[in-house]
């Protein structure tokens, strides 16, 4: 390893104990798509990290992700989930799509003003690339409806008619399993400790039902195409808590913590852009 980058690293690894520190916890730094082909080398990463004694129950994951495969993200829940109790996200940049999923498994969620998480659209490969399912949902649905009007012009009946009935079925799925795991993993996990309402019917009991209420609702308005127009809106903290109701840990007033944080992941990212990097992965035993 060339001096430069040497240095880089252990200053990296001064940082990222700092960060392990004040969390009293494991720490891990994940960028990059989430794509299948990384499972078993995330499960290995787990792994090496867990070998350390003593064992702590709790891991922090640092993410900066554009999005990808919702079934990966289920398959490195259960990963995580089967070495820790205890889950923290930091989102110092961005989580889209399958990062949003991934971070809705976590018992808390650590962002600041400038932190942004994404609509749901789940990610399905087409035989070339990954692309958005909702939206070709959503343009079917159009034609459809069009068709039941009977204002669908020639054209659109062509494109409607040389649609792949099993690839839309598979995208169908896609949106049913991310709402789905989104559910599961609000109530088990970030609800878990809300057992008193403060808003509304303030100390009152928080029910299972009314649990599973708030995951639906948060699930359809990340899920919905009409609120945020576009796969990469960037949903910002003010609209997490203040439109969809959702529990985020607000450092944007905490300089100490902030900036710790952001020395990590500034310097992490920018060394990673200059290698030109597609995906990488940090812990204090793996760089």
């Amino acid at each position: 390893m060339q001096v430069f980058d040497r240095t880089i690293k252990e200053i990296l690894n001064n940082l990222l104990a700092a960060i392990e520190e004040h969390f009293d916890s494991d720490v891990i730094f994940y960028y990059g798509e989430i794509h299948p082909s990384y499972e078993k080398g995330f499960r290995d990463f787990i792994e090496l990290l867990k070998e350390d004694e003593p064992k702590k129950d709790r891991l922090t994951i640092i993410l900066n992700t554009s999005g990808g495969s919702a079934e990966t993200v289920e398959k490195m829940v259960a990963i995580i989930r089967h070495h820790y109790q205890e889950v923290y996200f930091v989102v110092p940049d961005y989580a889209m799509s399958a990062g949003t999923i991934f971070c809705m498994s976590g018992d808390k969620i650590f962002m600041d003003y400038s932190s942004s998480l994404g609509p749901i659209d789940p990610q399905v490969f087409n035989g070339t690339m990954y692309v958005p399912a909702l939206g070709y949902l959503d343009k079917v649905n159009e034609l459809l409806e069009k068709a039941r009007n009977n204002t669908i012009t020639h054209a659109e009946f062509l494109i409607l008619q040389n649609q792949d009935l099993a690839m839309l079925r598979s995208y169908e799925q896609a949106r049913d399993l991310t709402i789905s795991l989104l559910k599961k993993w609000l109530v088990n996990y970030k609800f878990k400790n809300w057992n008193k309402h403060k808003t509304t019917k303030p100390g009152t009991d928080v029910t299972p039902e009314e649990k599973e209420a708030r995951a639906q609702d948060i699930a359809d308005k990340l899920g919905d195409n009409k609120i945020w127009h576009s796969h990469g809106r960037m949903i910002n903290i003010f609209t997490l808590k203040n439109v969809l109701r959702l529990e985020i840990e607000d450092y944007s007033n905490d300089k100490d913590f902030r900036l710790m944080i952001r020395n990590y992941n500034d310097l992490l990212s920018e060394f990673i852009v200059r290698n030109g990097y597609k995906v990488f992965l940090h812990n204090r035993k793996y760089f």
